[in-house]
């Protein structure tokens, strides 16, 4: 395919964009692309994915300029000490480089998964077939959660109910 604006070289970016409820499709070689102003993924004036995850690791709160000098430093003595990463590299190429940056980094990247993934655990699919009992104790654990609840409501009809149902998947589970 060439490209929409000069017809002589191949389109290369193909863009699909949305304004205002109007889609455009546009299909552009790249020098097309930089003389119209748009961003080039993985180019120099580009936008990559790491760019938008180093973004959302820097999502904290405004700090004065004493604390945003204490937070740098907290940030930059922050190193895995199995592959030598530091937090602040981290926060730059938005890549951990190797398993035990999770809990070295830990403290600071509990609010990222909070942010990005609604949670902090991971509550991935269950076979079928050998999952039975996981699933018997996270719906203990969810109706125990909401036991919680309806007692701080002082919905004790509510709660005894549950505490049945808890108790009867916790004989299913022992059985």
């Amino acid at each position: 395919m060439l490209c929409q604006e000069c017809g002589k070289r191949p389109a290369t970016l193909h863009y699909t964009k949305i304004v205002n409820g109007e889609k455009t499709e546009l299909h552009l070689c790249e020098v097309c692309a930089q003389e119209k102003g748009e961003q080039i993924p993985m180019m120099e004036n580009g936008f990559s994915i790491h760019q938008l995850l180093s973004g959302l690791l820097n999502f904290d709160a405004p700090y004065t300029e004493g604390e945003q000098a204490k937070q740098t430093v907290q940030s930059s003595a922050l190193r895995c000490p199995t592959c030598g990463l530091t937090y602040t590299q981290f926060t730059k190429i938005g890549r951990l480089g190797c398993s035990d940056c999770y809990k070295a980094f830990g403290e600071r990247l509990i609010p990222l998964f909070r942010r990005v993934h609604g949670s902090t655990g991971h509550r991935g699919k269950v076979p079928e077939r050998t999952g039975g009992r996981l699933k018997i104790r996270r719906e203990i654990e969810q109706l125990k959660e909401q036991l919680k609840q309806c007692v701080a409501r002082e919905a004790f009809e509510e709660a005894a109910r549950l505490r049945d149902r808890i108790r009867a998947l916790q004989r299913k589970l022992e059985g």
